[in-house]
Order: structure tokens, then sequence, then C-alpha cells
């Protein structure tokens, strides 16, 4: 049981990892001069072989070990950073998940694999610069070699046993540096009556090669809790010395100690905790005295991990813990009681600042999608022999969970799209006047409570007249429709739809982009296309921040409640009395001197009555596009949970979910992106009496 736990940790530190190298190899692809990227890498890869060593997965082990030993000669920059070795290094690193589940290899790309490692490792070692100076470099090796050997102690820190730690993986990691007189020091062994077994006592002497440098002892201890001294001994006739650091051998020669620099300054080196330990496997070790390591320690201690299941548990009592206190604070304005009211508000302001935590803690940067595209690119521009630069701005920006998870396939498709159909090949290119390596460049930003996600291209852009011409002769719009040249570009998202002359491997059947119309609407969210013909396309998925709890505005249309998100309230007016019955030559307000639409819900709904004289309009916006809805009272804010519809109301597009009200009666929550799109119509045709039935179509 314990062992499951514990691989199970390794596994799901381990996709961390595989992600951290991802993104290291692409990054170093866009930049290869690049050495702090190279590092990254390089200790990736061994906190993974290390690891996997740990817990067992010995071919998994053996495989990065040579993956490891061909990038060592990067870092040592005996192989310089190509397309090619990225793309190996990338093959390699997907081979990684298939070892630890233990899967066969029927088809030798491993082997092929790590044979194209060697065959670049092997290639033409880079001429020096013109300003080296290969004499003096021979001069420093000559001196290491004659000032001796090193001598290294180390000793495994707190219950690092207990935490998973093999003191033989260590020592098997030195061996391979060229190790040897490896000495147990079991002076610090207590009784076994007393011995813990998840602490080792243990002090481990042993020889090093001179040339051995202190960075790559560094990396032996890179995933485990240890302290380790290295110092250079200095033989006087050259001949054997004991470990008993500064101590003379029986028999042997003085022996003077010179510590390595600059160890003379910062002797003790303590590695960070890897897999199954208190720390980070992917925090690397860090040199200094001991008031500076507790730095990282306190850092690593103060994240833990959580499942997503029991987020989303804790999610869901939040929510009814919210529509518990609504409930409350119903019962405390009925009463009037002073106590009541008062624990109420008490109960309001903790239950808001659960509710607000909680999401934070669902929130998820877009980073992690990004690893995925940026194969997709690199693939595709090979694939398609289109060259594409492609940047990722805002990689930072957070999203709630459940978006994340639903948006890798819209954007799947967004960016093939643009890659088969917006991007030009180099010749065409050339041809326009453009650069011959296209650009994508995916963005997201915040925009109030929405997060804003973009991919523009400068590819060809969109022909609105073909565009149009395609949806004629498939019977999707009347050959005499008027429609603006966004309603012509949403044709695009239309079951079926494709202007592709030919279909391929990767499009022409017309259903990527209806996915992700579907996708986006399931999110509450909405889709904005803008292209220009020669220059390229952008189109913007506009999404909600969380799909929990939001902060609600509650409106009376009818004796009926609604809700509106009280992120798209852009402002509240009163409704002109000269308004209050409709008119034919249309229904627009003048705001400070600009025209906005308005809906009348009682019209929209179907609703029976006469509404009073006294209404009230919500404006509400969308980017640049607002629009006005009368309500006939407005109720006040809340917090609102929303609660997802039944299939049977899945269609009702004026409707994306319910909440539970204080007094327990239900209100429905308006889809604010439809109403929106609702308004650019014109105003008689929308308020001459648009049924609810019509709504839901």
């Amino acid at each position: 049981m314990v062992d499951d736990e514990m691989t199970a940790v390794f596994r799901e530190e381990l996709r961390d990892l595989l992600d951290s190298l991802e993104r290291g190899l692409l990054d170093l692809q866009a930049a290869p001069e690049d050495m702090a990227l190279v590092n990254q890498v390089f200790r990736d890869l061994h906190t993974v072989k290390g690891s996997g060593a740990m817990f067992g997965f010995t071919d998994l082990a053996a495989f990065i070990h040579s993956f490891e030993t061909e990038f060592d000669k990067v870092r040592a920059g005996e192989v310089p950073v190509t397309p090619g070795l990225i793309r190996l290094a990338l093959a390699a690193r997907d081979e990684i998940p298939g070892l630890v589940d233990g899967k066969a290899d029927p088809e030798g790309r491993r082997v092929a694999i790590l044979a194209g490692l060697v065959a670049l490792g092997d290639g033409p070692v880079p001429a020096p610069e013109p300003d080296a100076e290969p004499e003096a470099a021979d001069a420093a090796g000559a001196d290491a070699a004659e000032a001796g050997p090193l001598a290294l102690e180390f000793r495994l820190l707190g219950e690092a046993l207990g935490l998973g730690a093999r003191p033989e993986i260590l020592l098997t990691e030195l061996r391979d540096l060229g190790a040897s007189g490896i000495v147990a020091d079991l002076a610090d062994v207590p009784p076994l009556d007393t011995l813990d077994p998840d602490t080792c006592h243990i002090v481990w002497r042993l020889e090093l090669p001179a040339t051995v440098t202190e960075a790559e002892v560094e990396d032996v201890f890179v995933f485990v809790d240890a302290e380790w001294k290295l110092t250079r001994l200095e033989v006087s006739d050259g001949s054997g010395f004991d470990f008993e650091l500064g101590a003379e051998a029986e028999g042997a020669p003085p022996v003077s100690v010179a510590p390595v620099e600059p160890a003379e300054a910062e002797p003790v080196r303590q590695g960070g905790a890897g897999l199954g330990g208190a720390g980070s496997a992917n925090t690397p070790a860090k040199a200094g005295n001991a008031e500076s390591d507790a730095v990282p320690v306190a850092q690593a201690a103060a994240t833990i991990r959580v499942s997503a299941e029991r987020l989303d548990a804790l999610m869901d009592a939040v929510g009814e813990l919210v529509i518990v206190e609504a409930r409350l604070t119903e019962l405390a304005r009925q009463s009037r009681d002073p106590a009541l009211m008062t624990t109420a508000e008490q109960i309001t302001r903790l239950a808001a600042g659960l509710r607000d935590a909680t999401m934070t803690m669902r929130m998820v940067p877009m980073r992690s999608l990004v690893g995925r595209f940026r194969r997709l690119v690199m693939g595709l521009s090979d694939t398609l022999a289109k060259p594409v630069s492609f940047s990722v701005l805002g990689e930072d920006t957070e999203l709630d969970k459940t978006v994340i998870e639903k948006l890798a396939d819209p954007l799947v498709h967004v960016l093939r799209n643009a890659i088969d159909h917006g991007m030009e090949t180099a010749a065409q290119r050339a041809e326009s006047g453009k650069p011959a390596v296209g650009v994508i460049e995916l963005s997201a930003q915040h925009a109030g409570a929405e997060v804003l996600i973009r991919v523009r291209d400068d590819g060809r852009g969109m022909d609105p007249a073909r565009i149009r011409a395609k949806a004629v002769s498939q019977g999707l719009i009347a050959h005499d429709a008027v429609l603006t040249e966004g309603q012509i570009f949403a044709l695009i998202f239309e079951p079926g739809f494709s202007t592709a002359t030919e279909v391929t491997e990767l499009s022409g059947r017309g259903v990527g982009m209806d996915v992700v119309r579907r996708t986006i609407e399931s999110l509450r969210g909405n889709i904005e296309i803008d292209s220009k013909l020669g220059q390229g396309t952008s189109v913007t998925l506009r999404l909600p921040l969380t799909l929990a709890i939001i902060e609600g505005l509650q409106i009376e249309v009818a004796g009926e409640k609604y809700t509106l998100p009280m992120a798209s309230v852009h402002e509240i007016v009163a409704l002109p009395r000269d308004r209050v019955t409709p008119k034919r030559t249309g229904d627009f307000l003048d705001i400070r001197g600009h025209f906005v639409p308005f809906l009348r819900l009682r019209s929209l709904f179907d609703c029976a009555g006469t509404p009073s004289a006294e209404q009230n309009v919500v404006i509400v916006s969308s980017g640049e596009t607002r629009v006005g809805i009368v309500v006939d009272r407005i109720v006040g804010t809340n917090q609102t949970v929303i609660k997802q519809m039944s299939k049977l109301h899945s269609g009702v597009r004026a409707v994306s979910g319910a909440t539970i009200l204080g007094d327990g009666s239900v209100a429905l929550i308006l889809d604010v992106g439809h109403l929106i799109a609702l308004g650019r119509l014109s105003g008689p045709v929308v308020a001459a009496g648009t049924g609810f039935a019509e709504v839901a179509a």
C-alpha cells in the first residue's frame, strides 16, 4: 500500500518534470545559446533518472542515462543545439511515459532515438572561438591533474531513508564519475534498540579524479536532501592517502588537504529533497551555508499537492454554503432580529472569503497548455513545409481548471486552421512581399471577469466573398441574405462548412470549427473573428474566469427573477417614459452621445401583463459592443452558485444556467452573449415579439 502511494507520488511529479523538460527543450530551440536552459534540461533529466531508479524503474533509468550522457555533451559545449537535436530530445521525452508504464518497444524507436543522439554527439566538435586560448586550458588541466585527486564526504539529512532516498544510487552515480576507495563511517550509528530506520547515520568518504568538477558532484545530489563537502588532496610524492580527512595513514607520507575553490568560503553543500521527499524534485541543489539553504526548503514546504477531485468536492461544499448563507440572510431580513442580522453579515463575509480562496485554488495558468501547442505548431510547420514563428504572450494568465481542461481541443483546431488554411508557403509569402517565416501569436489576458484568448496570424486572411459563395452553394444562407462581415466570418463555424478544395489528413471535412463553437458556448463564452484579406486573421475566444460561483445582479421581469453576471453589467439607467411603449422606429437609447440598442425581456420571453411605468435598462457589454436589457425591477446583487440546466433545457440559448435564491426559489441565469447577439439585430424585429421558444432555437 505504501509502495503504491509512493509510486503514485512519483508518477504525479513525473508529469510536472516532463512538462518542465518539454518547455525547456522548446525554449532551447528558440535560444540555443542559453546555457541556463541547457542546465535546466539536464537537471530535469537527472532528476527523472535518479528518481526512476529510486522507485525501481530500471529500464527508465537506463534509457535516460544514455539520453543524459549525450545531452551532457551539449552542456560541455561539445555538441551544438540544432533543430535535429531538439526533435530527437523531444522524441526521447515522449518515450518516458511508456517506460514508466512498462510498455514494450517492438518497433525499436528508443534504440533508434538513442542512436540518433549518439550520432549527433559523435559529429565534429565546434571550432574554438577566435579569442580562445587552448594553451591556457591545457595548462589548467595539467595543474588540476598535478594538484591531486578530490576527497568527498557526504551524509543524508533528516528522515531521508523514510522518504525514499537510496544511498546505493548515489554511490553508483559517483562511481560513474570515477569514485574509488569508498569508506562508510559507522561511528555515529546508535545501538539497535534506539535506531531510527528512517534516519541515515552513516557518513561516506571517497576519492574522485582531479578532473571532476564541482557542478558534476552537485548534480549527483540534486534530488536528495544531503550535506556534502569536497576538498582537494595534494600528495607530496604521489603515494596513497588515508580517507580520514586530515589524518595521516600509518606508513604514508604527510598529506596536505587543500579545499577546492570556492569551497574555502562555502565548504558545505546541501542537496534538495527529491521525489518522495519533503521538497520538490524540480528544485536544483543550492550552494551555501545552512541559512541560505533554509530558504528553498521553506518554500518547498509551503506547497502541497491536492487532487482535482478534492478541490471539486470543496468547491461543491462552498457552493452549498453560499446557498445556505443566502437563505440565512433572507431569514434575518424578514425577522429584523439584530443579533441574527449581525450573525448573517459575519457569515456572509466569511463565505465570500472562503469562496474567493477556493476559486483561487482552482485557477490554473495558461502555461499548462502552451507546451502541447508549441509541439503542434512545430510539427505542422515541418509537415506542411510552412516555416512559422510561434510566440506566446500571457502564459501566466489564469483560468478555472474546468475551462482549461475543455479549452485544449478548440485551440488545437484554431491553431491547425491558422497554419493549414491561413498560412502561405514560403514561396507564396515571397511573392506577396512578406517575410519567409510566418508569424502565429497566442495571447491571453484578463478583461474584467473574462479572459480573452487570441490566436493571430499574418497569413492570407479570409475572403468574405468566397465564404459567402460557399455558404450559398451549401444552402446555409439565401443568395440575397444581408449579412455583415462578422456574420459572414461566423459561417465557418457551421457544421460541415469548409472552403478547402480537397480533404487532407488535417482538414477539409468541415468538422473542426463546429467543435470549437460548441465547446466555447458550453463554457458560456463566445468567439469573435477579425480578418483582412492578405494581412491575416485574428480569432478571439471570450471566456468567463470561473464556471462555479459568480457575482450576480438579480432582476425581476413580470414577477419572475433572473440573474445577470455582474462582470458583464456596464451600468444601469432609467428607461424614459416615452420609450415604455414599443415603437416601430426602433429601440435605441442615446447614452452620452452613443446609440445603444436595447431588448425588452417582457417581449423576448412573451410575458403577459402590462409593464409598469417605472422600468430600468441594464447596459451589458462584451468587448466594444453594448446592449440594453429592459427589466421591471432591480432586486440587488448576490453571490450566485451556477447550477447546470437539464438536458431537456440545454437548447435554450438565452439561459446559461440556474441558481437557488435565499427563499428557496430558482432563478435562471441569462446568457449575456446571446442577448448581445440579439441586440445586434434591428430593434423593431426583436422588440416586436420574439418569443421564448424562438430564442431557444
